[in-house]
Formats: C-alpha cells, structure tokens, sequence
C-alpha cells in the first residue's frame, strides 16, 4: 500500500488489514467467554437438561442470573456458537425455536466425563497466571527471570510457597490434562512400554499418569517421582511407590524413565541437567533389558505444509510456548532442538511418534 497516495485500493487492503487486527486482538473474547460459561454452569445446565436447550429454559436454568441481565445470555450464547462450543438444534421436530446442544469441544468440560479438562482452564485462567501477560513487553527491557517475575518480584516456583491454593489449581490442572493424555498413552503407544520391568516417572505429581500405566501392565513395577511435599502422603499399590526428592540432583533407576511434560517447563541449561540424570539412572539398569527415556511433550512442527487442522494445532503449540515464556522460562521445542539437547546429554538416537492432539511421544535410547 502506498502511504502517500492512499485510494479507493488501499482504503479497502487497510480494512482488511484492520479487520485482522480486531480479530487476533479480540481473542480474549473467546477466552472470557468461555470462562463465563464456565463459571454460570451452562454446560452442565445443557447436559443435565437430555436434549438441546431453548434460551428461555437456559435462562431458567441459570443459578442467581439477575433478571435485568437475561436478555443477554443469548449474545454471550452466540459467541460461543460460533466459536465452535454449542450448536444450534431443534430440540424436536416439532419444535418451532432452536436449541443450544453440545459439541465435542464442550463435552469434556462437563463435570461428570472422565476426560474434563475444566480444571486445566480454570488454572489457565486464573487473574495470577493471566497478569503477567501485561508485563511480557516489559520483561523484554529488563533483566528479569520471566514476566510473571516481573508482575509479581518471584518466580511462579516461588510464588507457591505463600499461595497453596494456587499450586493446588495448577496442580488439578496438571492431573486433568493427564488423565486425557495417558489414555491415549497407554492405548495408542502401548510399545513404547513393551518389555519394561520398571519405570520412574519423574515430576509426576500425584500419580495420575503412573497408575495408569501400572494398571496396564501389572508386572511393571512404577515409581512416581516428585518433590517430597507431593508425594507426602500419597499411597501407592502392588507395582505403584511414591518416593521423593529433587530431579536436579538423583532419582530412583528403572528400566526406563518417562519425563510427561515436564522438560518444557525448563531452559536448555535446566533440561540438559535433568536429561544427564535420566541417563545415569538408566544406565546402571540390567542390560538385557531395553532400556529408555520417554518423553511426552510437544514437538514444534512450525515449517510443515499443513492444512488447516494442522495449522490450528501447530497455533496451539506456539501459544503454549509462549506461556511457557511467560511463566517459568521454559520453550516448546521443534525437533531440531530436541536433538541437540538429546545428543549434548549423551543419549545415541531417538523416534518420534505423534499421539492424537498436539503431543508427540519421543522415544530415546542411551
């Protein structure tokens, strides 16, 4: 566009233009009110309901809705409809108003199904974990660790030391996102896991992840790894322990060790420390048996020919890179950075697989 002689052409490139703008500028308005619908209960208000909704009933519906405010619920309502969270259906054939029915995308923010992620979005939503955001061009300009260090004077790590309630909804957070991530783990890569005897999975939280695996393999005996006020408490099972202490320093062996999104929440310098420890653990293990590290985490493919879903996923990922900027100085990385890691800590090869989603299974061999 030329900027001096600006005509009819150029009005119409910076509308365009503009309009590009207001739609990647607006994003939080998909966020924000997804969170509403969140916090007024309409997914599970549609649920409970069997058939597709009429916006009177959902008003109805609504706890505590104040009745100067009803007339608005259906603009909130068409919002999400065409963000992709309700579709419009007749409840019956009869019926002469369209209903709101649930899509897939909603599905598992319902209370009730085994796959809820609604924790993982209340902890990503959470005003503590969204503030820092605001200091991300201040951050650029100073010496500080993260934004959320800029926003706050600690780091996230610190921060939890005086506010438990949030680590306990990061930590709820953490387990909903791995309770949907394992059972694809242990359904679609069941080889990765063929001929082990043992497995330690570090930063494991509470087990959500590791007892699923030892149910799956009952011979397999599982240790789940994590800081000693973590674990504190827990109670394992026949071929389940918890044990505690510090990643940075030594953990138990195992035939393999897994490492679920764990990696991406450090720096290179942090990352490469970790993978040295994994390294040593097993390979003071039992020769005969294969033995391996096995990451799940996110493997960058940003300079793929994509289509448009891959696209979207691939958005997905970068914008949890950049909230791993933001809130720990960790990265999301493309494969060509997990192989310089991998090789610098002394490991020999590795294989990628791809799992449903964003997430990718990374297989590597001392």
């Amino acid at each position: 566009m030329n900027m001096g002689n600006a005509n009819g052409e150029d009005a119409i490139e910076a509308l365009q233009a503009q309009a590009h703008i207001w739609r990647h500028a607006f994003n939080f308005v998909s966020f924000m009110s997804l969170k509403c619908a969140l916090d007024l209960g309409i997914f599970d208000i549609i649920h409970d309901h069997g058939k597709p909704i009429t916006i009177t009933e959902l008003v109805a519906g609504i706890q505590m809705l104040s009745p100067t405010k009803s007339c608005d619920i259906y603009r909130l309502m068409r919002i999400l409809v065409h963000s992709g969270f309700f579709a419009r259906q007749k409840p019956d054939n009869d019926a002469q108003e369209e209903g709101y029915a649930l899509t897939n995308s909603s599905r598992i923010l319902l209370k009730n199904n085994p796959f809820c992620i609604t924790p993982t979005l209340k902890a990503t939503m959470d005003p503590i974990i969204t503030k820092p955001w605001s200091f991300l061009g201040t951050w650029f300009q100073n010496d500080e660790h993260t934004p959320f260090a800029t926003a706050y004077g600690e780091t996230l790590w610190d921060y939890f030391t005086h506010d438990p309630q949030l680590q306990d909804l990061i930590n709820d957070g953490l387990a909903s996102d791995s309770q949907l991530v394992t059972s694809v783990l242990v359904d679609k890569c069941k080889g990765a896991f063929h001929g082990l005897n043992s497995l330690v999975d570090v930063g494991g939280g509470t087990g959500t992840t590791a007892k699923a695996i030892a149910d799956t393999f009952p011979h397999m005996e599982c240790t789940v790894f994590d800081l000693p006020h973590i674990v504190a408490g827990l109670q394992g099972s026949k071929n389940l322990k918890y044990v505690g202490g510090n990643m940075f320093e030594a953990f138990p062996t195992g035939d393999a060790i897994l490492l679920k999104k764990v990696l991406h929440d450090w720096n290179d310098e942090g990352c490469l420390t970790i993978l040295k420890r994994c390294k040593e653990a097993i390979s003071s293990q039992d020769h005969k048996v294969e033995r391996k590290l096995i990451i799940v985490d996110i493997v960058v493919r940003e300079n793929e020919q994509v289509n448009d879903e891959t696209s979207s996923l691939t958005k997905t990922q970068l914008f949890f890179d950049m909230l791993m900027l933001v809130l720990v100085a960790g990265k999301e990385r493309r494969e060509e950075e997990w192989a310089k890691l991998l090789l610098a800590a002394g490991f020999s090869s590795y294989k990628i697989t791809p799992i449903v989603g964003f997430t990718s299974v990374i297989e590597v061999y001392p």
